[in-house]
């Protein structure tokens, strides 16, 4: 782990709003194209998770300078890896080549969410190990919220005929392709999970809340 206090500081709240200044780049590009639908929008995994990786590199960043490190935190920071990790991993293996047609307005910004800040986000768990032991059967939880998205979509997409990812229309690849798609997703966060895990130190630190 990295003992400078402030470069952790200042490599949190770098990548963390250079994260969220291309999601509001995003949102005003599309918005001057009058293409702007907020759900739709903030129906993609990949910004769903810019997000939280942007909350949770300002909220570190805070608990860094008060040196104080919270459970829920460590817990936090090591989901929102593994979420972020999934973007990255997926969309260089199943996406890549329809940035520039259906899924970021902005060339720079489809570099942003998809590598910069996936790869950003696991190095900050590398330099900044959770002092608490992440356990791997308790963090399989982890996977609920994946599962709950690929579910809203599908439903929200029978709904409304839009869906956020090729992968996840039927009339692409059907609902077989749809079950292979997502359960290689699936092995790959519990892939991610157990990685995760391994990187947290269990080391105790003097002050917790």
């Amino acid at each position: 782990m990295i003992k400078s206090k402030r470069f952790l500081v200042g490599y949190k709240l770098f990548f963390g709003l250079l994260g969220f200044s291309a999601i509001i780049t995003e949102i005003s590009t599309i918005a001057e194209r009058g293409k702007f639908n907020p759900i739709n929008f903030f129906s993609f995994f990949t910004v769903e998770n810019n997000v939280l990786v942007f909350a949770t590199f300002l909220i570190s960043a805070l608990f860094v300078m008060s040196d104080t490190t919270p459970r829920w935190l460590e817990k936090l920071r090591g989901a929102v890896t593994m979420y972020i990790a999934v973007v990255g991993i997926g969309f260089a293996v199943l996406l890549s080549g329809l940035e520039n047609t259906v899924l970021t307005a902005v060339p720079w910004d489809n570099i942003v969410l998809h590598y910069i800040i996936p790869i950003a986000a696991f190095i900050d768990l590398l330099i900044d190990r959770p002092a608490t032991k992440l356990h791997f059967k308790q963090s399989l939880v982890w996977l609920l919220y994946p599962m709950a998205y690929v579910t809203y979509s599908l439903v929200r997409g029978a709904i409304t005929g839009w869906y956020p990812y090729p992968f996840l229309d039927p009339s692409h690849n059907g609902y077989v392709g749809i079950a292979i798609t997502s359960l290689s997703l699936l092995a790959l966060s519990v892939g991610l999970t157990w990685i995760v895990c391994k990187l947290s130190n269990g080391k105790p630190q003097p002050t917790k809340i």
